[in-house]
């Protein structure tokens, strides 16, 4: 576990260092695909390669489900499954650059076992699993304090909150205020290091498989909004929360 761990770790590092250095070039190619706010970009798909090269070569038997590429679909996770967001926050990455991360979970017999989640501007890495404990950079964390939706930020999703799905406007209002950052990793981050008590948006499986590892090692809940598992399939009205913040939730959504 610690080889395939320290292995990871280094693609993701790589991985990042190859795009901070893809500012300073003019050849980013940036494209749409479900609308003119789903952007693509040449190196979310490079990356993704890259990743899924490293990967084949030291589990040639693994399964890669992944946001790029055409492996955006899988129905067998039986064996080990390794779940990519190449870019994660592809919008903030063009417009922002900043706010985007490098995420990969493992999965063994359809159960998360390690996540990683690279906020590559920030340097912030938080990786770890079941049963090893959760690491921000090279520093075991403590799980995040208990607390309730009123106490602390909430992060939404922008079309949810402009047309108040499941209520999500007054559970703004119950928190003690809203953030929209535009990428999942960036809030699953936020929430394992206690400046989110929940965060709310409609999410595949690639942008919750590997924060949803470590969010779920601190003590922290994470379901679809009616409370019932994701399902690692399509996109799915996700929530993550404080074990109070979640209770909170579920009973506003209703």
């Amino acid at each position: 576990m610690e080889e395939m761990i320290n292995e990871i770790k280094s693609w993701i590092y790589e991985a990042g260092e190859v795009i901070k250095k893809s500012f300073q070039a003019d050849d980013l190619v940036v494209d749409t695909k479900s609308g003119r706010t789903d952007l693509v970009t040449n190196l979310d798909k490079a990356t993704q390669d890259f990743l899924t090269e490293r990967i084949m070569n030291f589990d040639p038997n693994a399964k890669i489900l992944g946001e790029e590429n055409g492996k955006d679909q899988l129905e067998d996770f039986s064996g080990r499954v390794f779940i990519i967001d190449p870019i994660d926050g592809t919008m903030n990455f063009v417009l922002e650059h900043e706010n985007f991360c490098i995420m990969v979970a493992v999965y063994e017999q359809g159960v998360g076992k390690l996540g990683f989640v690279y906020d590559v501007m920030k340097d912030e890495f938080l990786w770890g699993g079941r049963n090893i404990g959760v690491y921000c950079n090279d520093q075991k964390i403590n799980p995040p304090k208990d607390i309730s939706l009123s106490e602390g930020l909430v992060g939404l999703n922008h079309v949810m909150y402009q047309k108040d799905s499941w209520h999500v406007q007054k559970m703004g209002e119950v928190a003690l205020g809203v953030r929209m950052t535009g990428c999942a990793g960036y809030e699953l981050i936020s929430l394992a290091m206690g400046r989110r008590a929940a965060y709310i948006s409609r999410l595949a499986p690639w942008d919750y498989a590997a924060g949803g590892v470590l969010i779920e090692e601190l003590g922290l809940r994470m379901s679809n909004i009616n409370g019932d598992p994701l399902k690692l399939a399509g996109r799915e009205l996700f929530v993550a929360a404080t074990p109070k913040a979640y209770e909170n939730i579920m009973e506003i959504k209703n």
